[in-house]
């Protein structure tokens, strides 16, 4: 099974996913994005799979995009931001074979792993 699984061991919600995940028996890639950037190919996979325009993988919150928070960027401007500043990216982003989600929370990922029964056994939680 293909779940990885875009990483920040400093973000709460990243860390309850990853738990989680591995507590149902899920073999689960980590990928910790801010030791290892992704490249402005793969974050433009990430955004074709998600479906979403570049803003709204965009963290607008993080100290680091205050400068541009009034600014009109355009997606390829958005996209540059992410590869500089990988701090940006929503988390955690998961990854099942050609799904992607960003899964800020807990419940999203209980209803997505039932549903797509990628839980190695039925169990519910």
């Amino acid at each position: 099974m293909d779940v990885i699984i875009y990483h920040n061991q400093a973000c709460s919600n990243s860390c309850s996913a990853l738990r989680l995940l591995e507590e149902k028996g899920i073999d689960v890639q980590v990928v910790d994005y801010l030791a290892n950037p992704p490249t402005k190919e793969t974050i433009v996979a990430l955004l074709l799979l998600l479906g979403i325009e570049p803003k709204q993988l965009v963290r607008i919150k993080e100290p680091v995009f205050q400068p541009y928070l009034y600014q009109l960027l355009t997606d390829e401007q958005y996209i540059e931001l992410l590869v500089q500043f990988p701090i940006l990216i929503q988390r955690p982003i998961v990854v099942h074979g050609n799904k992607d989600l960003i899964l800020p929370f807990i419940s999203f990922i209980c209803i997505y792993c039932n549903n797509y029964n990628i839980f190695s056994h039925k169990s519910h939680l």
